[in-house]
């Protein structure tokens, strides 16, 4: 049975930050054969909105909107200043998505990505109540603008906090409003999951949307990953929404270090998108 999804592809596969010289990549994602671009919100005044409806429009891509979580942005951090500071920046993050007509702003929202440590459960408890706190209010402030948040998992080199569907599903649960929805990122998903198809159906109808690579980071096809575990998951919770490609490039090295990207992963970031998508419009259709 074929899937019923859109593609898209994530500009960090290219370069980073996403800025006005970003949008040049829009015809060629588009002569691709994509639906959408992720454009993940590294500075949000760099982000030029008219040019952004404009260039989305003259290609027909649609937009999806996907946050960035360094040290400041930290919604579990024991001094308040830093949740106001990723408060302020999640507003930016969901006026953006809402200008684009994304419907949802997506990332790891309830930490900063890099935060894995060992700590007392406690202090687990502590950071947990937090994030469940902090993002009740930020989803009651996706309401306002009609949107939902797309919660994701990491793994735990990149996070402490949640780290399965499992994770995700409590964390959810706790924080107990409409719009704490969930996406999947197949590389974490490799690295924590025992199985991806049970964990696809653990999160259910709260999946808005989903995230590939290979299980290297690679192109999508060309590794480990168990892709027919994908589709009978994705088949049994009926999703519709799109599948993106994300990866990145170690020729921006800010971005490639926090990742731990010191090599690429294909011989040419084009051909990673190129290659990547009809493996996976073949996959979809199968």
């Amino acid at each position: 049975m074929a899937l019923e999804v859109t593609f898209g592809v994530s500009t960090w596969l290219w370069t980073s930050p996403f800025n006005r010289e970003t949008v040049a990549l829009f015809p060629k994602i588009k002569s691709f054969g994509y639906d959408a671009v992720e454009i993940p919100v590294e500075d949000p005044s760099l982000i030029d909105l008219d040019l952004v409806k404009r260039a989305m429009a003259d290609q027909g891509l649609k937009a999806i909107i996907c946050g960035a979580f360094g040290p400041s942005r930290d919604l579990t951090h024991a001094d308040p200043a830093f949740h106001q500071t990723c408060f302020t920046y999640l507003d930016s993050c969901l006026e953006i998505a809402s200008e684009l007509g994304a419907g949802f702003v997506a990332g790891p929202m309830y930490s900063a990505v890099g935060k894995a440590r060992l700590v007392a459960p406690e202090q687990r408890k502590v950071e947990w109540d937090l994030a469940v706190v902090n993002l009740r209010k930020v989803c009651r402030r996706a309401g306002e603008f009609g949107l939902d948040l797309a919660i994701e998992t990491l793994n735990r080199f990149e996070t402490d906090l949640i780290n399965t569907s499992e994770d995700l599903m409590r964390l959810i649960g706790d924080i107990n409003e409409p719009q704490a929805k969930a996406v999947l990122d197949g590389f974490h998903l490799n690295i924590e999951e025992p199985d991806l198809e049970s964990a696809i159906r653990r999160v259910g109808d709260k999946l808005i949307h989903v995230q590939v690579s290979e299980n290297y980071r690679g192109t999508p096809g060309t590794g480990q990953t168990n892709w027919a575990a994908w589709k009978r998951g994705l088949e049994a919770i009926n999703y519709r929404g799109t599948i993106s490609i994300e990866s990145f490039t170690p020729q921006v090295k800010e971005l490639a270090g926090a990742v731990c990207i010191w090599k690429p992963l294909a011989p040419s970031q084009d051909g990673f998108a190129k290659e990547g998508l009809e493996f996976l419009k073949k996959w979809a259709s199968s």
